[in-house]
């Protein structure tokens, strides 16, 4: 069942961290798209200084750490984007960071990461925990821990995108679809547009997060899941903050396969020239296959564009 001894995040919290993001941050372009003749708008979080909407949540979370918190530094869990938000935000606000990380990430986000001054603590994927080997450096370091899906202040601060869409549409959206990895984004939208319908997409065989809202509970990824070019999205489960906010909130679930992402990687860099990385197009990827409905009010989330130049090529030449 969802427990109720956890500390949520707020539709105040939201306002509070879009407030703040926007003395620092200038909003991401809100650009029209045309998907089977309707036109709805796309928010380009690809184009944030890091190349992802993360940089929300890293700000708002290290903004409220307490002066003793910032002196033990802190100690963060990505694949790439978390990672880099999280490293932005602490090299503005002069705090050590970590980053616990996947040896086979992509170089283009390893070498981002360290390029921002954070230091990179490497583990296999498959075969290690990532949370246990966090939890040692965490306990050897006394850094606090900045969960990239699962933390109050993460979940705000990627909900002041909503706050900028509803500042930028001059309404509320109907709809808000959004990339879905462990529902840190989902949850922050759907607290900052209550009247928003709220579709998360996820990568075939990585919907954790759609089964959970459907069960009520925590569902894990099987021993053997497939393969999926989606590296942002691949968290092996939820987690009860996110689930407490998201059930009964968010629309049922959708998965999209790499053909289908592939696709909007495509659509992205030929209609809106832009470069999406494949996670960060998973949303669109639902749109373009008619998964979500879509109306002129439709806001899709582009929520990644940090993908290496021979990925991205090989994907523009397939057809």
């Amino acid at each position: 069942m969802i427990r109720d001894n956890m500390q949520l995040p707020t539709r105040q919290g939201v306002q509070n961290a879009a407030t703040s993001i926007a003395q620092i941050l200038a909003p991401t372009p809100l650009l029209p798209v045309d998907i089977g003749g309707v036109q709805c708008h796309a928010k380009a979080e690809s184009l944030q200084p890091v190349g992802a909407f993360k940089i929300r949540g890293g700000w708002w979370r290290l903004s409220n750490l307490s002066p003793e918190e910032r002196s033990r530094g802190v100690v963060a869990v990505s694949s790439g984007n978390h990672a880099q938000g999280v490293a932005w935000a602490a090299r503005r606000l002069g705090i050590k960071a970590a980053i616990v990380m996947p040896r086979n990430a992509p170089k283009v986000k390893l070498d981002a990461t360290r390029a921002l001054g954070a230091e990179i603590i490497l583990y296999d994927r498959p075969g290690e925990d990532r949370d246990e080997v966090a939890a040692r450096e965490i306990e050897k370091s006394g850094a606090v821990l900045v969960h990239a899906f699962a933390d109050p202040w993460v979940i705000e601060g990627q909900g002041s995108a909503g706050i900028e869409i509803e500042a930028q549409l001059g309404r509320a959206p109907s709809r808000l679809v959004a990339c879905c990895g462990g529902g840190g984004l989902a949850a922050g939208l759907a607290l900052a547009c209550p009247g928003s319908a709220i579709h998360i997409v996820e990568p075939a065989g990585w919907d954790m997060v759609g089964q959970a809202i459907e069960a009520g509970e925590i569902v894990r990824v099987g021993s053997s899941p497939p393969t999926t070019i989606c590296d942002a999205l691949q968290p092996d489960a939820t987690k009860d903050i996110n689930l407490k906010v998201l059930h009964g909130r968010a629309e049922p679930g959708v998965t999209v396969t790499d053909d289908e992402v592939k696709t909007a990687q495509r659509f992205a860099f030929s209609k809106l020239n832009l470069v999406l990385e494949p996670g960060g197009a998973a949303a669109l990827a639902a749109a373009l296959a008619g998964k979500v409905p879509v109306d002129e009010s439709t806001v899709i989330m582009l929520t990644g564009g940090n993908t290496d130049a021979e990925s991205f090529a090989e994907t523009l030449r397939e057809v």
